[in-house]
């Protein structure tokens, strides 16, 4: 596996209405019907990148943290990406910027995690 520093990968996903009951639904206990998409659907968008994207396949989350900024739009896209800031290959490790905008630009979340990659390599 080849990584590099400012390697990207991104991904663009629409929530829809019925998401929005699917997810409440799933939260249980009567919850109200979000009528923004909730972090933890955009945190999932986060986790898809990193474990089939990029670094992949045997990635390891290690840490993560997010800031949400805005409301997330229902029926809207939102891209999410991540970004390499750090190769560590003597510990494995890979420092990534995660980050979520809507259509319009408008940041929605953004973050950094930690993964633990068993062959950083060097591009």
């Amino acid at each position: 596996m080849s990584l590099d520093l400012g390697q990207r990968a991104e991904l663009t996903r629409s929530y829809t209405d019925q998401d929005m009951r699917d997810f409440a639904a799933l939260a249980g206990d009567g919850a109200a019907v979000p009528v923004s998409v909730p972090g933890p659907l955009i945190g999932g968008l986060f986790s898809y990148l990193l474990g089939v994207e990029l670094p992949g396949r045997g990635t390891n989350y290690l840490k993560q943290s997010l800031e949400f900024l805005a409301p997330a739009p229902v029926g809207e896209p939102l891209t999410a990406s991540v970004t390499i800031t750090r190769l560590r290959p003597e510990k494995h490790l890979v420092d990534l910027e995660t980050l979520c905008v809507a259509a319009d630009g408008t940041r929605i979340c953004q973050g950094r995690a930690l993964v633990y990659v068993e062959d950083v390599g060097k591009g």
